[in-house]
């Protein structure tokens, strides 16, 4: 299964943006998926999980302004509202336990 993160983009404090991660080459529909995020000079962090049954789990850091959910068994989605500066990274897929190769990732900048 290749992942191929797509949405990110420059948005200024307090805007909204929607990231999607799709699957190629076969598809994610029996595994929790994660949204992660890594920002220059930080390890890489779990923002978002959601289970194949819709449970979802947050960092305290985005909880209340980060939306994950999938719409498929090969589409993931993380909305995120309230962007602050510290939202700022390259933002990529996977499950938890890293099952598949990282995909390139979207790039997320919140600034004014």
């Amino acid at each position: 299964v290749q992942l191929v993160e797509s949405g990110g983009g420059l948005v200024q404090p307090g805007g909204s943006l929607r990231l999607s991660c799709a699957a190629s080459g076969g598809h994610f529909g029996f595994y929790t998926m994660a949204w992660y995020r890594h920002a220059p000079g930080k390890q890489r962090e779990l923002v978002a999980a959601i289970t194949v049954g819709g449970i979802t789990n947050y960092a305290d850091s985005v909880k209340g302004r980060f939306t994950i959910s999938r719409d498929s068994a090969k589409n993931l989605n993380l909305q995120m509202n309230s962007l602050k500066p510290e939202d700022t990274a390259v933002y990529y897929c996977n499950t938890p336990s890293v099952t598949f190769n990282w995909g390139q990732g979207t790039q997320v900048t919140v600034s004014s």
